[in-house]
């Protein structure tokens, strides 16, 4: 039944967010369309002011393809348990991101600090400099403590979302998006997961937005 209900809540959402990225991206190629015209008015007589119509033009294309989360509702779990949640966890696997490059082996782990935030320990092997490496940050709920909608900074009053999407009952798998279509974790208490659970996260993914033939998927052996 919890299933069930999840499943329709990410078609809706889906449908929902698809509504507003349309409506994004009609702004956007607004925004082309008068940058092209800029282009065209400006060829001969400035330089510069062709050089950033192209810029403009090319930084509205890429923001169609990378969508920014905070302007899309996302269906975060609801009845979130953060008691169940703190421990260690397998990174099964992720979108890859300048902090996890040529990292394997990553787990993170999750602990109270004594101001009430979460402190979170960020592991992995380095195989191309041979070696450990580790990170230190806090995350924080952005509202209510039985929403899973966290905050996380590993340098200081940096903060990037953490939004919890899809978790079992039995908090043995996760599914985690970022600030944006290019950050996305497939998190579990083992070094695998069920293919089910995989098939399940994948589609959720896939609607909303992420190209999970991107996908890292990530050595425990």
């Amino acid at each position: 039944m919890h299933e069930s209900c999840q499943i329709t809540n990410v078609r809706f959402f889906s449908f929902i967010n698809l509504v507003n990225i349309r409506i994004i991206e009609g702004i956007i190629r607004k925004k082309i369309l008068i940058f092209h015209y800029l282009y065209k008015k400006t060829m001969k007589k400035n330089t510069l002011l062709c050089l950033g119509a192209i810029a403009g033009t090319a930084a509205a294309a890429y923001l169609i393809t990378r969508r920014q989360n905070r302007f899309i509702k996302l269906p975060v779990v609801d009845n979130f348990d953060i008691n169940r949640f703190v421990g260690k966890w397998y990174e099964i696997a992720r979108l890859d991101f300048i902090h996890e490059k040529n990292l394997s082996h990553t787990t993170a782990f999750y602990s109270f600090n004594e101001d009430d935030t979460i402190k979170v320990v960020n592991k992995g092997f380095d195989f191309v400099k041979n070696t450990w490496v580790q990170s230190i940050g806090k995350a924080d709920f952005v509202k209510h403590e039985f929403i899973g909608k966290l905050k996380v900074s590993f340098f200081g009053p940096f903060y990037s979302a953490y939004n919890i999407i899809s978790l079992d009952d039995d908090y043995h798998y996760a599914l985690i998006f970022g600030k944006n279509t290019d950050y996305l974790w497939f998190l579990s208490r083992e070094k695998n997961i069920p293919k089910a659970i995989k098939n399940k996260y994948l589609k959720i993914a896939r609607a909303f937005g992420y190209q999970t033939n991107h996908l890292v998927w990530v050595n425990h052996n």
